[in-house]
């Protein structure tokens, strides 16, 4: 949970409510109740926990400890599929270290976001039973603890990354063979995130490409990737796919990871529209509909 402070080819936003747990736990509730971890310091505002509590998201695993919160500034030129990174203050999330409760333990579906792989392991290790586990993994990551990342993978059931990540990360430069390779150290299904051009799911059965769904006007990127997943991560835990499933019926596994990954998708779209969480805490249920309709038919042959 962070402050970003963003400009892109359509503006500036400073000090605006960011980080991958935001993104994620409200795509997510749009699917299914979503429980949280992370940690803020004393500068973030009591009301938007309040307001991700109004929509189900279980806010008691969000520590509010003295300091500041992290803050992220970055920008975009006109190649918005990369940032640039200006400037990274972790604050107290330096020292964060997840502990779970009792409720958290019994979590049935959990997504690991981009942090330490140590800290994703500690959080497996705290769980008590889980049905199905996704994860997130960035550059600095697997380049600076690859021997860290590749065990947690060992435990894991779907890998989110993007193109470049997977190269770098398995070491091919064709990503059939990334793709292989990556599944040999532990994941099962590998979704690969490409901006603008949408995702790739590959499943041990079968390999699905779904478009971006295309919008007038990109505003601000940041987030996107995290709200893919909470809306995909969402999906399935709302349908009850989970490992079972995979392995006692894999057809029918991959034909919901497939709107899963559509799910994702139209939410991310929504995601780019303004700076922040802004477009998606004012997203209504029939627009998500509407559009992830809209998206299948574009598809539709």
């Amino acid at each position: 949970m962070a402050f970003d402070s963003v400009q892109t080819p359509a503006g500036k936003a400073d000090k605006v409510l960011g980080g991958s747990v935001n993104y994620f736990s409200v795509a997510a509730s749009f699917f299914a109740p979503v429980q949280i971890l992370g940690v803020v310091g004393e500068d973030f505002p009591k009301e938007h926990l309040s307001w991700l509590a109004a929509r189900k998201i279980d806010t008691s695993g969000v520590e509010v400890v003295a300091g500041q919160t992290f803050h992220w500034v970055g920008s975009y030129n006109d190649n918005l599929n990369e940032a640039k990174t200006l400037s990274t203050a972790l604050n107290v999330f330096e020292k964060f270290d997840p502990r779970l409760s009792e409720k958290h333990r019994n979590a049935e579906f959990i997504f690991l976001a981009n942090i330490d792989p140590v800290l994703q392991t500690s959080v497996l290790d705290q769980a008590k039973t889980h049905r199905l586990v996704a994860a997130d993994s960035m550059n600095f990551w697997i380049t600076g603890k690859p021997k860290e990342l590749k065990e947690t993978l060992k435990r894991v059931d779907i890998l989110s990354i993007n193109e470049t990540e997977a190269f770098m990360l398995s070491g091919e430069k064709n990503l059939h063979k990334a793709i292989a390779a990556i599944r040999a150290m532990g994941p099962s299904v590998i979704v690969v995130k490409r901006g603008e051009y949408g995702a790739m799911l590959f499943t041990p059965r079968s390999i699905f490409l779904a478009p971006a769904f295309p919008v007038d006007r990109v505003v601000d990127p940041t987030g996107a990737g995290d709200s893919f997943a909470g809306a995909f991560m969402g999906f399935l835990a709302e349908q009850n796919a989970d490992r079972e499933m995979a392995k006692n019926d894999p057809a029918g596994f991959d034909k919901i990871l497939r709107r899963a990954v559509l799910a994702g998708c139209t939410m991310a779209s929504f995601t780019v529209q303004d700076f922040s969480l802004h477009r998606l805490m004012r997203l209504e249920a029939k627009e998500l509909v509407e559009r992830q309709n809209a998206l299948l038919g574009m598809i539709a042959v």
